[in-house]
């Protein structure tokens, strides 16, 4: 009797950081909900995404909407986002993240950075962020099945996903003070993504900040920027803003 041939590669870092960033760079994902009423069965839409200071993805939904019922009555969630491109589509890194879903009401304090955070990533959410019945759902990673493309398969867990720190707060702050220097100093987008092979100009603009890294978007394009290593603190953050754009 011959072995199975195994189907999952050993979880690494690099495997870790590309599930990442093939996240990050998502505008939108199918969300798979289980539709009340339906005897367990599976509802999907697509959602917009955003991403918290932990890394958690962020939606915004209107109580009206399935999908919002669906987590207000079973917090569980699973997203598929991924990197399309020529040829095959599943030749293209994919990512499904399973989830569970918190609200977060616009009573909540979490909610200003929140709101913050998604309309500089989505700015035409300006729209109807502020409608009375919109919230915030944060969807906290439980697993992830990571497809690299054909033979690079892996199962990651939750927090291969979430960046670890003790300053979440601290960088919050720092993020605001950056984002208004970056806004004063156009050149250093150019600097943080002179190693793209894309064209680059300073119409990129700097959405998020947090401990590992840059988000940038210019229209429906997303790019993530990592750094060398992961800050802990504002110093950290700041010096490390220097050393990339100076």
């Amino acid at each position: 009797m011959t072995d199975k041939p195994k189907v999952l590669r050993e979880t690494d870092d690099e495997a870790r950081k590309l599930a990442r960033l093939v996240l990050r760079e998502q505008r939108s994902a199918a969300m798979a909900v289980v539709e009340p009423g339906s005897d367990g069965f599976p509802f999907v839409s697509r959602v917009l995404l955003g991403f918290d200071l932990d890394g958690a993805p962020v939606i915004l939904a209107s109580r009206l909407a399935t999908h919002t019922q669906a987590l207000l009555t079973d917090t569980r969630c699973s997203l598929l986002a991924g990197r399309m491109g020529k040829g095959d589509p599943l030749a293209h890194p994919r990512i499904t993240v399973q989830c569970e879903g918190e609200p977060v009401t616009q009573t909540d304090p979490r909610y200003p950075l929140m709101r913050a955070r998604f309309l500089r990533r989505h700015p035409k959410a300006q729209l109807y962020i502020d409608l009375p019945d919109f919230l915030f759902f944060h969807l906290a990673p439980m697993r992830a099945s990571f497809n690299a493309g054909f033979g690079r398969a892996y199962a990651l867990a939750g927090n291969d996903l979430l960046i670890t720190s003790s300053a979440l707060e601290e960088i919050a702050t720092a993020e605001r003070l950056l984002l208004d220097e970056l806004r004063s100093n156009a050149d250093a987008v150019k600097h943080l993504i002179a190693d793209d092979p894309e064209p680059v100009t300073p119409a990129w603009q700097v959405t998020g900040i947090d401990s590992e890294g840059v988000d940038l978007a210019l229209g429906d394009a997303f790019r993530r920027v990592v750094f060398p290593r992961q800050v802990e603190n504002a110093a950290e953050l700041h010096a490390m803003f220097v050393k990339l754009y100076r």
